[in-house]
């Protein structure tokens, strides 16, 4: 349960990344950006001393990190 769990918070995080960032993409890419934010977000805002914890800041650090995912993306290809 715990895989369908983090795939569902994953998709939730990639969707609210996708709306802030003004990206449109479908349910597969958007739950790739969220699990792939999770880790780019963990390790970014442990740099500045933030720690997400339980299931809103986890999903705030997840959003954090595939916002920055679309802005690399946006800026590097």
């Amino acid at each position: 349960m715990g895989i369908i769990w983090t795939l569902i918070m994953g998709g939730v995080a990639g969707y609210i990344a996708g709306k802030l960032m003004n990206s449109e993409g479908s349910t597969v890419r958007n739950v790739l950006l969220g699990l792939g934010g999770g880790i780019v977000g963990s390790i970014v805002l442990r740099f500045v001393g933030v720690v997400g914890h339980g299931l809103i800041g986890g999903t705030l650090v997840s959003v954090v990190g595939a916002c920055i995912l679309i802005w690399l993306g946006r800026n590097i290809g």
